[in-house]
């Protein structure tokens, strides 16, 4: 079974699948009806959408995330 996920970042309109199993991220075409247009008009919106993923974190480069991002002053998880 293959492993994708889209992905959406807030500030950008754009949305990406990313095919863990082939190492690639991929822009897609903007939906146009089902699912995950009414998704993608939510986050938008706003909103955040979350199905079949438990840990999803921004990050500002590969070496602040091997450097513990989360852990720091300024990182993700401070409030």
């Amino acid at each position: 079974m293959a492993r994708l996920v889209v992905l959406g970042i807030e500030g950008d309109d754009g949305l990406w699948v990313a095919d863990l199993d082939a190492g690639t991220v991929t822009q897609i075409a903007a939906p146009t009806t089902g699912a995950l247009k009414a998704a993608d008009d939510l986050r938008k919106a706003g909103a955040s959408v979350v199905k079949g993923v438990n840990l999803a974190a921004l990050a500002s480069s590969a070496d602040a995330v091997s450097g513990g991002f989360m852990d720091v002053s300024g990182g993700f998880m401070d409030t």
